[in-house]
């Protein structure tokens, strides 16, 4: 007798063939992925390479050096006097522009009248070029004009400053400017936070006892965070590429007071041909700047996943 028990055959699984729709997102997203390899990351390659050769003159040469222009470079006065205007630059610009852009996004969110004049008058220095920007801002801060004959004319001269011209703070004083044409758009980013924000939130809190204080302080700006760290990530990105504005205004001034990296990193490059140098700098502005992106970019992802 077979006692042998027969196992039911095991059926393969279908192919799932790619949807049309798949194919057509895959073709779709090609160019942009060839693009952004070729113009973003083959260029920072490229950029490390050359801060590694040689290269100082009108004439290639790719002579391997390893790290003796990042030397030449940090041991460079100028270098670090922009390092520390980056971070002076930095902290004026990012805190200006998170104060007043909320600031001005909870007075709109009042429900005011004429809001969207309001809302065109803040909005309307971003549409605004950074050239002009400088250029206007550089006459109302000439030391022998501008602000200073209102101050005098107000009898407040004691308040006279020189402006982007200080030796020490002159690119704190430019951090102004650059605020002044950037916080109508963080504005516009806490805004639509606030109108994402429900009434019945404000409404409970209310009930509870909460004052506008204390709503603001421990509800609506605690669920405004993520809007904050992309506002942070933006303007700590425009500090690290200050350019136009700062040329327009002062340019490297005096002894370097409002020099920046990128000043920097275009006079090496234009006007003295130093290659492998001007590529250091533009190396050091990518680590920068991935300290900022790397943790936006983790941060999404998570947000995504979840």
């Amino acid at each position: 007798m077979n006692l042998a028990i027969s196992r039911p055959a095991v059926q393969a699984k279908p192919r799932v063939k790619p949807s049309r729709d798949m194919l057509m997102a895959v073709l779709v997203l090609i160019p942009s992925i060839v693009a952004v390899a070729v113009f973003i990351y083959s260029f920072i390659g490229w950029t490390i390479w050359i801060s590694a050769v040689n290269w100082n003159s009108s004439i290639p040469d790719f002579t391997f050096v390893a790290l003796q222009n990042w030397r030449i470079m940090l041991e460079n006065s100028r270098f670090l006097t922009d390092l520390r205007n980056l971070a002076m630059y930095a902290f004026g610009f990012i805190a200006q522009c998170l104060v007043f852009g909320f600031l001005l996004a909870a007075f709109l969110d009042q429900q005011i009248k004429g809001e969207s004049i309001f809302r065109t008058i803040f909005i309307f220095p971003f549409a605004v070029s950074a050239i002009v920007t400088g250029v206007a801002w550089k006459w109302i801060m000439r030391p022998d004009a501008g602000l200073n004959l209102l101050l005098d004319g107000a009898g407040l001269g004691a308040f006279k400053s020189l402006w982007y011209s200080h030796p020490t703070f002159g690119v704190m004083f430019i951090t102004i400017a650059a605020s002044w044409q950037f916080v109508g758009y963080i504005m516009a980013l806490y805004l639509a936070g606030l109108r994402g924000i429900s009434n019945e939130v404000r409404e409970a809190a209310m009930i509870d006892g909460c004052g506008q204080v204390t709503l603001y302080r421990h509800i609506i700006i605690p669920m405004l965070s993520g809007i904050t760290f992309t506002a942070i990530v933006l303007t700590g990105m425009g500090a690290i590429r200050a350019f136009d504005i700062i040329a327009a205004m002062s340019g490297s001034g005096q002894a370097f007071s409002t020099d920046t990296l990128a000043l920097h990193m275009f006079e090496q490059t234009f006007l003295a041909d130093r290659y492998s140098l001007s590529a250091v700098i533009g190396a050091v502005m990518i680590i920068i700047s991935s300290v900022l992106v790397v943790p936006y970019l983790i941060s999404t992802r998570k947000e995504v996943e979840q």
